[in-house]
């Protein structure tokens, strides 16, 4: 991959078109990156990862990656409604960015969008961040990555950031709500509004009625992610759904959790929906009836991925998961009664 480490800014149009003539297959050369845990594989992944930007009307969306490559999780542990013979029948256009075959395993991103609108900076979501103790999810405990400096690199200061958008309190999309001072969780980003749904707030309170189904690999992330930011008085909680500006608009979409939620861009002629964790791999395109082993509610979650993925085609936005290796993002289109994928978005292969 080009280790060219500066930031680039195209049109929407402009910047899929430099990609252009690539069908899916075309996309996937070269190995993506490696987790940032010792200093040289650290170093790697640093001269690796691009800082882009595209244009989507009035918003301007950079990618800023925090990690990429394998999870620990076979396809059918993954997804476990998914025949691997599938994965194997696909492996052309799936390795080597979504899927090793030689292990089975299912490669993911850790991502935050910085979107530029009217005047703010708003982040969308805050992955796994560094230092923090996840006894059941030991791919996400302890990490050290040079997140704050990509999102350097994008030309925010965590002191610029206006709004953070967590689509769900999962580990995975909140770890950089804080970071370590001392002793002590401290926000991360101290003149943001930390954007939160209410019910998803009150779902994973400890001193709630319910335990999730993912309790045991959440543990930690209210104490230390989730309580110093409310406590700081930075938390403000939504119902339904929230108005960001003009072009930018919260959603609930349920399932996955009960407050998980999509933001929706329309802006000029442009349309997109950052989808969180509504889609984990681009075989859910075509197969959108496959969860991951994530979901706390299986029927809600297959049913909010189509109602999504259905916009998204009819609208011809763009959709960016939280997690999608490779371009990160992509136009779809109807295909039958499932999905393709249309384009690839331009950002450069992770």
């Amino acid at each position: 991959m080009n280790s060219d480490n500066t930031s680039r800014s195209l049109s929407r149009r402009g910047f899929v078109g430099a990609a252009a003539g690539i069908g899916a297959a075309g996309l996937l050369g070269g190995a993506p990156g490696r987790p940032a845990t010792a200093s040289a594989s650290a170093a790697a992944f640093e001269s690796r990862t691009r800082v882009e930007t595209i244009e989507l009307g009035k918003v301007s969306v950079t990618r800023v990656m925090e990690y990429c490559g394998p999870v620990g999780m076979t396809s059918r542990q993954f997804f476990p409604g998914s025949p691997k013979e599938l994965w194997e029948e696909n492996e052309d256009w799936l390795s080597p960015d979504f899927w090793e075959p030689g292990t089975d395993m299912v490669h993911s991103a850790l991502q935050t969008w910085v979107l530029r609108s009217g005047g703010r900076t708003i982040l969308i979501d805050t992955g796994a961040g560094n230092d923090k103790f996840r006894p059941y999810a030991k791919q996400w405990q302890y990490m050290d990555t040079g997140f704050l400096r990509r999102l350097s690199r994008a030309g925010v200061r965590p002191e610029d950031v206006d709004v953070v958008v967590n689509t769900h309190l999962h580990n995975d999309h909140v770890g950089w709500n804080t970071r370590r001072e001392g002793r002590d969780w401290v926000p991360t980003f101290p003149n943001a509004t930390y954007l939160i749904p209410k019910i998803e707030f009150d779902f994973w309170n400890p001193a709630g009625p319910v335990r999730p189904k993912y309790w045991l690999g959440n543990q930690n992330v209210w104490e230390d992610s989730v309580l110093p930011v409310h406590e700081a008085g930075l938390v403000k909680l939504w119902e339904g759904s929230y108005t960001l500006d003009s072009g930018l608009k919260l959603d609930l979409a349920a399932g996955h959790t009960p407050g998980s939620s999509v933001i929706r861009l329309e802006s000029g002629n442009d349309r997109a929906v950052f989808i969180g964790d509504l889609l984990h791999t681009p075989l859910q395109l075509e197969h959108p009836e496959f969860n991951s082993c994530f979901e706390e509610d299986e029927k809600r979650a297959l049913a909010t991925r189509r109602r999504e993925l259905e916009w998204a085609a009819d609208h011809k936005a763009l959709i960016l998961p939280a997690h999608l290796p490779g371009h990160g993002a992509a136009e779809v289109a109807r295909s039958g009664g499932n999905f393709r994928i249309k384009e690839w978005a331009g950002f450069s292969r992770s």
